[in-house]
């Protein structure tokens, strides 16, 4: 009699063998890293190793978020150590004296190096910590991590910031939904700072000059969705895609820089179904700011871009939220709907399959009339704070958590 296993089991049975020997491989390292530092006669050198300032960037695509933060260390000559895992981070660009940029490679590389960095505090936009790959550092003081969306708090995947010291908030409203998470989990109370958001301050500092640079006066229509079970490709794909080709309208599609990864087969397949429309347009660049200058509305789901889109340029958006599977996310266990699709009949329109084959007519009759551009302004105001001053004051915030770890 033979065993049967069926695919699915079979899968999940591999990926925790692979989970298993990977956990092990690297717990493994680290022992053989502390036992060379030992051997070298270099463990009562930690404190002098110790880095008072870290900033880990994961993705190229999160430059814009620590770009001023930067920019305010090398003002104030204060040495920061900044981590990246993009071997073409915009950091390398420029000559810097105070601030010691490094690439120290990608996924479990990076996070074997993270996890046994000595530092006073470290910064990154990095959800997860102590969830699954990467861990807290024994040798690090404090955990420091910073909203880089103006949406919910609550659309990171499960435990997302449970277990940092301290969260950077765009807007002190975001700050509830984490109280709420806090005390529903047991968890101990972690420190709160609403700072603004420093992408937004680049993006509209950026965006003057963009807008300068657009020609032509073709109307365009702008898809830029999340990416997972829920987002607007891998709902819909070519039922949106289809009738949209058919307009005479630019349509720049920009799929979410992790939908390459997680997504490739579905991206591959997209781009050589339209591969023939000359108006389908696909834009891959981890930067936004060109694709947002050029579009006149926006189509989207549950992304923190349509707020992004809304405030920037102050025009009207389609967002397709009805489908949002909120179980992956934290959002699934606050008792309220999001922020975000409570305010997106004041500031935009929510777009159902319904409404797919008439989107061209949908989109002409779209009115952004003067009560949603006040809307829009009243939802910019609440959700990013501090507009402008989001690096001084994460700068700000960081020095005083450094000199309090240094005393206590």
């Amino acid at each position: 009699m033979m065993l049967y296993i069926d695919p699915g089991t079979g899968s999940m049975l591999f990926s925790v063998l692979i989970s298993l020997f990977a956990l092990g491989y690297f717990a493994f390292r680290g022992v053989l890293i502390k036992l060379r530092l030992l051997f070298a006669g270099k463990k009562g050198a930690s404190k002098g190793n110790r880095i008072p300032y870290v900033i880990y960037n994961e993705g190229r695509q999160y430059w814009t978020t620590f770009k001023p933060v930067v920019e305010e260390f090398e003002k104030r000559a204060i040495p920061l150590v900044y981590y990246t895992s993009a071997h073409d981070d915009p950091v390398f660009d420029t000559k810097w004296q105070f601030v010691k940029p490094e690439f120290i490679g990608e996924g479990n590389k990076a996070y074997a190096r993270l996890n046994l960095m000595e530092a006073d505090v470290c910064l990154m936009t990095t959800p997860g910590l102590d969830v699954f790959q990467l861990k807290r550092s024994k040798g690090v003081k404090h955990y420091c991590h910073v909203v880089h969306m103006i949406n919910d708090a609550t659309t990171y995947k499960r435990y997302g910031l449970d277990y940092f010291d301290s969260v950077l908030l765009a807007g002190e409203w975001q700050g509830d939904d984490i109280r709420y998470l806090e005390k529903l989990r047991g968890l101990p109370p972690k420190r709160l700072v609403t700072v603004g958001c420093p992408y937004l301050d680049v993006q509209q500092a950026r965006l003057d000059d963009a807008l300068k640079q657009v020609q032509g006066d073709n109307y365009t229509v702008l898809v830029s969705p999340s990416w997972g079970a829920s987002g607007l490709l891998s709902l819909y794909g070519e039922k949106l895609l289809d009738p949209l080709a058919a307009t005479c309208w630019n349509i720049i599609v920009r799929p979410h820089p992790q939908s390459k990864v997680v997504e490739k087969e579905l991206i591959t397949r997209l781009q050589a179904k339209y591969n023939k429309n000359k108006n389908i347009i696909w834009d891959f660049d981890p930067d936004n700011i060109v694709s947002i200058s050029k579009a006149d509305i926006m189509i989207s789901d549950f992304s923190s871009i349509t707020l992004d889109f809304a405030f920037l340029r102050n025009k009207p958006f389609l967002a397709a939220v009805g489908d949002f599977d909120a179980r992956p996310y934290d959002a699934e266990k606050v008792p309220h709907p999001l922020w975000q699709f409570q305010v997106l009949p004041k500031i935009g329109r929510e777009l159902k399959e319904s409404d797919f084959k008439q989107i061209g007519e949908i989109i002409k009759n779209i009115a952004d009339d003067p009560a949603a551009s006040e809307n829009r302004a009243l939802a910019k105001a609440k959700a990013w704070q501090y507009q402008g001053q989001a690096g001084a004051r994460i700068a700000d915030y960081m020095v005083k958590v450094q000199q309090e770890v240094a005393e206590g």
